[in-house]
């Protein structure tokens, strides 16, 4: 909004041209969205409270978190609304990227609403049946894929993605995959940060350093120089979503304010879908589909630990005649848990694997 109505001004006051460099617009928008966030968040959870929107918490994880129990959830609309005024203020709206990017997160986290409306207020404690929010999942993949099949603006075919450590080469997807393939990434993604969403301030801080980093992708894809330089696809306009990712980043900051150990809050599915499905977005209509598994190290490993201990459990279930589990609890921070680790210190180094993974995404752009 702000780019529509002052950049145009700088032809006759030269302070207004300021509003032409996505750096500032860039950085007024994470400090807007972290704002929000803080003034927002007393607001937002006394309004949870008075709704008695409380923490459901499982019997047979771990004893500690029995004490979450009642705490207030659904917190995600605090880092949706935060997220969406400040991208709406200082991002182009007219740009097909920043709507995608804003619509995907909007669905999502509608979803992810349902899902948590269904546990918290219908007492369902499994929520959303799996195969609808699948479905969901699904549809928000379809339409964006779709679109950017058949609207492609880009100077580059739609169905090509680059690959990590590789500047002379490409991959390209077969058009009748292309959908299948865009809702496959974005129901990855946004099951693996779900998945994550289960200490305090876990997610959130992971998020806020996966969103960083492709704010950068994004700002160095958007300029012809850098992306020729580094081996990238240039893609017009793509700059614009480096301002949806610090938006994201600092909504994420913000909302960690306040779901920091012990949290006073937590985000839900409203807010783990969401942000999940938005980097999917992201990392998708930037082409780097393959460095989701980089930047988003952390969410792959929560995954893949959820998915080998019931594949592991169902195979010796049949061989033996009993299940048996390869950790002591999944998603993999549960079982660290069970181990022992205090959980403090399980946030902090997973935080600081998300760094290292996020270092190790931008080391391919000069390996290549």
């Amino acid at each position: 909004m702000l780019y529509h109505l002052l950049a145009p001004l700088g032809d006759r006051y030269i302070l207004f041209n300021l509003f032409r460099y996505i750096t500032f617009r860039a950085a007024g928008a994470m400090v807007t969205s972290l704002i929000l966030a803080f003034a927002l968040g007393p607001v937002v959870i006394r309004w949870l409270r008075a709704l008695r929107f409380g923490q459901i918490v499982r019997e047979e994880g771990p004893q500690s978190h029995l004490a979450k129990a009642g705490t207030p959830t659904m917190g995600g609309v605090l880092i949706l609304l935060s997220c969406i005024i400040a991208t709406l203020l200082w991002a182009d709206v007219s740009d097909p990227y920043t709507i995608i990017a804003v619509g995907a997160l909007v669905w999502m986290g509608a979803l992810g609403f349902l899902d948590d409306y269904l546990k918290v207020i219908r007492r369902r404690t499994e929520g959303l049946v799996g195969r609808y929010k699948l479905i969901g999942q699904g549809m928000i993949g379809a339409i964006i894929g779709a679109y950017l099949l058949f609207f492609n603006h880009a100077p580059v075919p739609a169905t090509w993605t680059t690959l990590p450590f590789l500047a002379d080469y490409h991959l390209e997807i077969w058009k009748i995959v292309f959908i299948p393939w865009v809702m496959f990434i974005l129901a990855g993604t946004s099951n693996a940060v779900n998945l994550t969403d289960g200490l305090d301030g876990l997610a959130a801080g992971l998020t806020a350093i996966a969103a960083a980093s492709f704010a950068v992708f994004a700002y160095l894809i958007g300029r012809v120089d850098t992306s020729a330089y580094l081996g990238l696809f240039y893609l017009p306009g793509a700059g614009d979503l480096a301002i949806f990712c610090v938006s994201l980043a600092g909504a994420a900051l913000g909302f960690l304010w306040y779901n920091a150990h012990p949290a006073e809050v937590f985000m839900g599915d409203t807010g783990s879908l969401a942000l999940g499905g938005a980097i999917g977005a992201v990392a998708m209509m930037l082409k780097i589909e393959f460095l989701l598994a980089f930047v988003g190290g952390v969410f792959v490993l929560e995954a893949l630990s959820v998915m080998l201990q019931v594949s592991y459990f169902k195979y010796t279930a049949r061989r033996f005649g009993r299940g048996q589990r390869l950790f002591l609890m999944a998603p993999l921070h549960h079982h660290f848990e069970k181990a022992g680790w205090a959980e403090s210190k399980i946030i902090v180094r997973f935080w600081i694997l998300g760094i290292l993974f996020s270092l190790l995404a931008f080391s391919t752009m000069k390996i290549r």
